[in-house]
């Protein structure tokens, strides 16, 4: 069983709205391009996504130096277009309890999105080269797909 009480929270703004944001997340075509720190890769063909409530999702990240893989899986608990999306995130073999649980969420600010990425059972910080570092990484990633060159607020 995961602890809630550890965990971290990162906030960035993009020149986006929400349904490109929404549809990055939960389009298997788009998470593709994004879903992985920089240096490694989501091959298209390993993400499958069922974003509803009881919905399943599974991809593959390749790291581009090395060739390693790593299985990601996990099940919606909360799905709400546009706005909030609630999953768990972990190894495909880990049970639910197992792994941890991250909360998007999508807030319209006129001409920009803010998205608030809630992860809980790590506790994780800048610098630990691993799932904070990652995930960091990763919003890196989603920025770069939206076609955002720098990093606002």
């Amino acid at each position: 069983m995961i602890d809630t009480n550890l965990g971290f929270t990162l906030v960035r703004t993009f020149d986006a709205t929400p349904e490109q944001i929404w549809n990055a997340w939960t389009n298997p075509d788009d998470a593709a391009q994004w879903l992985h720190p920089v240096g490694v890769t989501t091959p298209r063909e390993s993400v499958e996504i069922d974003a509803r409530e009881g919905g399943t999702y599974r991809y593959t990240m390749v790291d581009d130096a090395t060739g390693d893989e790593t299985v990601t899986a996990g099940d919606y608990r909360e799905v709400i277009p546009f706005e909030k999306l609630l999953f768990t995130w972990g190894k495909p073999e880990d049970t639910s309890n197992d792994r941890f649980l991250i909360t998007v969420t999508i807030e319209d600010l006129g001409e920009l999105a803010r998205v608030t990425f809630d992860l809980r059972g790590y506790a994780g910080m800048k610098g630990d080269e691993f799932i904070y570092d990652g995930w960091e990484s990763a919003l890196d990633s989603l920025a770069a797909f939206v076609g955002q060159s720098e990093v606002l607020g």
